[in-house]
């Protein structure tokens, strides 16, 4: 994880000069003001997230295993994949980007005390627990699970002939032990072009809630398209997921399948290069 300061070092070192030139001259009262504004747009600068620091993972840097019938990508480390600098992400766990051959699946197996969201991107994913929830989910919907205590669940590829691509995200809870739930939502209607939806929130503002401060966000967008994003809460950091297209984000190029991790700003800016399909994952990093 790297950090990035150097402009407001460079604002400061403008403002030194500026100072000094004016200070040669005699010109008090205009080397006040001048230093004043500078001073401003210093701060705001600041309150923009010059400060603001970031961790890329491009998508071929992921771990991948081919088990046949499972092609899998894990960007943090997970099973038989271990990157001591990808542990997690804040709160943020797992993102596995699974591929399910079909009528293929994870056999029923325990979780406790995580919060496990699953988005397909394409087919069918058919789901199973120990709370008595059956339910086919395709493109659209998303399923989320709050293992609390403990549940047995098991998610299979619901077709015997088309191939299952969905992430499988998992976020820590903000209380352990709680009583298990699962739910699944059509967030069709929360998504228009060109602008980004929340799809999961902490506090009912939408039907996909979650046991943790935190926020998912998804969108479709054409080329040339802006996304100034500000963060729902203090300390929270985004990390962020091209499900398809490219983008930039101060500077960095980023393609399909890549990530990078954004926090200690308030706000940053998204510049769509090509047309875009993202999840934004808004997390607590303490």
């Amino acid at each position: 994880m790297q950090r990035y300061g150097n402009n407001f070092e460079i604002i400061l070192k403008y403002m030194r000069l500026v100072v000094c030139l004016l200070q040669k001259r005699n010109h008090q009262f205009t080397c006040k003001n001048f230093i004043l504004t500078l001073f401003v747009i210093s701060i705001n600068y600041l309150k923009k997230g010059i400060n603001m620091k970031k961790v890329i993972d491009k998508a071929a840097s992921r771990g991948y295993f081919n088990h046949g019938w499972l092609k899998t990508h894990h960007t943090f480390s997970f099973a038989n994949y271990y990157n001591p600098e990808r542990i997690h992400f804040g709160a943020l766990r797992v993102l596995n980007d699974d591929s399910v051959d079909p009528s293929m699946g994870f056999d029923t197996h325990p979780h406790k005390n995580m919060e496990v969201i699953s988005i397909p991107l394409k087919g069918y994913l058919r789901h199973g627990d120990s709370v008595q929830n059956t339910k086919t989910i395709t493109p659209g919907d998303i399923q989320v699970m709050s293992t609390g205590s403990g549940i047995f669940h098991s998610e299979y590829n619901g077709s015997d002939k088309e191939q299952l691509e969905f992430l499988q995200i998992w976020v820590f809870p903000r209380v352990e032990n709680t009583k298990p739930e699962y739910n699944n939502f059509d967030i069709r209607p929360l998504l228009k072009k060109n602008k980004l939806a929340v799809i999961i929130s902490p506090n009912g503002e939408t039907p996909a809630s979650i046991k943790q401060d935190a926020w998912f966000s998804m969108g479709s967008f054409d080329a040339g398209q802006t996304i100034d994003y500000k963060m729902h809460q203090e300390g929270n950091g985004v990390y962020m997921f091209v499900i398809e297209g490219e983008i930039e984000v101060d500077g960095n190029h980023l393609s399909k399948r890549d990530g990078i991790g954004i926090w200690d700003t308030k706000e940053f800016q998204i510049k769509i290069t090509k047309e875009t399909t993202l999840l934004l994952m808004e997390v607590p990093m303490r």
